[in-house]
C-alpha cells in the first residue's frame, strides 16, 4: 500500500477530539475514496476523534519510526470519551497497517511488545445528586466516590480482552451501602457496590467488516435505555450500514442496574436477545433496534388515579422497539435524541428525548467546555436501565446541562432537571454534580 496513505492514517490516530472541519465530498484529499480505510477516517472526522491539517490533508510524505507510531496508537486507544464504533475503527486500521509499519523499518523488540500487550485506563469520580419531590415535600440526597480500573490485553492482531473493575463508597458514612436494608442507607434511592465488583468482561474480535464480542459487555442502545451491562454474545457486520445482534442472560435483581421503580417478581435473571440496523455517514448517525426480554413476572407500572399513583400489572415479557438519530451540524451545534416503545405494556410504555448540544468538554484539552438542552420523557416500563441523571426513569421535564476541563484529563459537570413524575403528577426537581479525574 502507498506509504503516503500509510503515514496519512497512522498520523490520523494521535489527533484530539477538538473542532472537525467538513469538507464537501472527501475531506481528506490524500487518502484515496476506493479505500475502505477512508470510509474509516472519515467517520472518526465526522464523529471529532480526528482531524486532519489546516488545507483538509495529512500531509503523510514523511517515514515514521516505530516509537513514533507506538506513541501514536497509545494516544489514540487512550482517549476515554471515545464511542465503541469509533473504538473498532482505530482498532479496525491499527490492525490493518502492521505489515506496513515492519515494511517501514518499525522494529519491535520482545520486551517491548509485550510491554504494550496491556494497557491500563481509569478514573476517579465524585457524584453528588438531590432528587425532590415538591408536591409530597421529600427529598433524597447522596455523595458517591468511585474508582474505576479498564484494562485492555492485547491477544493477536484481531482479538483482545476487555474488562471494567468499580468500587464506589459513601462519603456521607465512609463505609458501604447495605442494599437490603433501605433505612439504613443514606439514601433511599442509593445503589452502590460495595466492594471491588468485576462490571464488565469481554473478548473482542475485529476483522474486515466483522466483530464479535463474548463475555459480560455493554449492548446497543447504551446510551439511552439500556446503560448496563449483559452476558452473552454479539455479533456485528458492516461498515457504513450495519447488522448487530446479540443474545444472553440479563440480571435484573437489586445489585443490577436495573430500574428501581420496575420490578420483576420470582426470576431475577431475564433471557435478552436485541439486534438492530445502524447507518453512518459523515455528520448523520441513526439506527434502529429491537430489545425482547423473558423474565418470571414482570411488574409493570400502572397509573390508578389515586394519590398513591400507581399499581403492578404482570407481564412475562417486554418487547422494544427504538429509533435514534444524531445530527452534527459542524464543530460546535447538534443534536440527538430517540424514541422507544414496549408493546407488552399498557401504560408508561413509551420513552424519548431530544437534546440539542453546543461543543462539550474534552478530558485532554484544558479549558474546553460545553453546554446542552434537552426535553426527556421516561415511561419506566421502557426506559429501563436510563443513563440520565436528573430526569429519571418515571419522569418527564427540561434538562440543562454544562461541563467544563479546568485542567487536563478532570472534568466538572452540572445538571438540572425540573418537570413531573409520569405516575403520580407530582412536580419533581433534581440536582447532578459529578467531578471525573481520568488515568
Amino acid at each position: 500500500m502507498k506509504k503516503t496513505l500509510v503515514s496519512a492514517l497512522t498520523t490520523a490516530l494521535v489527533v484530539g477530539a477538538a473542532s472537525t472541519t467538513f469538507a464537501a465530498a472527501n475531506p481528506f484529499s490524500d487518502v484515496p475514496a476506493d479505500h475502505w480505510a477512508y470510509d474509516a477516517v472519515s467517520q472518526l472526522a465526522a464523529d471529532g476523534v480526528i482531524e486532519g491539517y489546516g488545507d483538509t490533508t495529512f500531509r503523510g510524505n514523511q517515514n515514521i519510526t516505530r516509537y513514533e507510531m507506538a506513541q501514536m496508537i497509545a494516544k489514540a486507544m487512550a482517549k476515554s470519551d471515545v464511542s465503541a464504533a469509533d473504538k473498532a475503527l482505530i482498532d479496525k486500521l491499527a490492525a490493518e497497517f502492521s505489515d506496513e509499519l515492519n515494511n517501514l523499518g518499525v522494529r519491535v523488540s520482545n520486551l517491548e511488545r509485550n510491554a504494550d500487550m496491556v494497557k491500563w485506563n481509569g478514573k476517579a469520580e465524585y457524584t453528588y445528586y438531590s432528587h425532590r419531590n415538591k408536591d409530597k415535600n421529600t427529598k433524597t440526597n447522596d455523595d458517591q466516590l468511585l474508582f474505576r480500573l479498564e484494562p485492555s490485553a492485547e491477544v493477536n492482531s484481531h482479538w483482545h480482552v476487555n474488562a471494567r473493575l468499580d468500587a464506589s463508597t459513601d462519603l456521607s458514612k465512609d463505609n458501604k451501602d447495605d442494599n437490603e436494608k433501605s433505612s439504613l442507607r443514606h439514601g433511599s434511592d442509593s445503589i452502590q457496590d460495595t466492594d471491588v465488583t468485576l462490571k464488565r468482561v469481554w473478548a473482542q474480535g475485529n476483522y474486515d467488516n466483522f466483530q464479535v464480542k463474548l463475555g459480560k459487555f455493554a449492548q446497543i442502545d447504551s446510551d439511552s435505555i439500556f446503560d448496563t451491562s449483559f452476558s452473552g454474545a454479539e455479533v456485528q457486520f458492516g461498515n457504513k450500514v450495519t447488522f448487530t445482534a446479540g443474545a444472553g442472560r440479563q440480571n435484573m435483581d437489586k445489585d443490577s442496574d436495573f430500574t428501581q421503580k420496575f420490578t420483576v417478581g420470582n426470576e431475577k435473571t431475564a433471557n435478552y436477545q436485541y439486534a438492530g440496523l445502524g447507518y453512518a455517514d459523515g455528520k448523520f448517525v441513526g439506527g434502529v433496534d429491537y430489545h425482547h426480554l423473558n423474565a418470571d413476572s414482570f411488574q409493570y407500572v400502572k397509573k390508578d388515579g389515586t394519590e398513591q399513583g400507581a399499581k403492578q400489572a404482570n407481564e412475562d415479557n417486554a418487547n422494544i422497539w427504538l429509533a435514534k438519530a444524531a445530527y452534527r451540524f459542524d464543530k460546535t451545534n447538534a443534536l440527538n435524541g430517540f424514541y422507544a416503545n414496549n408493546t407488552s405494556a399498557d401504560e408508561l410504555d413509551k420513552a424519548w428525548s431530544a437534546q440539542y448540544s453546543y461543543k462539550g468538554a474534552e478530558a485532554e484539552n484544558k479549558g474546553t467546555w460545553g453546554a446542552w438542552a434537552a426535553y426527556r420523557y421516561l415511561g419506566q416500563n421502557t426506559d429501563l436501565f436510563s443513563t440520565f441523571d436528573v430526569i429519571l426513569a418515571g419522569q418527564k421535564g427540561w434538562e440543562v446541562g454544562a461541563n467544563y476541563a479546568p485542567f487536563k484529563n478532570i472534568v466538572a459537570t452540572l445538571r438540572y432537571g425540573n418537570g413531573k413524575d409520569l405516575a403520580t403528577d407530582n412536580d419533581i426537581e433534581n440536582l447532578f454534580g459529578r467531578v471525573e479525574v481520568f488515568f
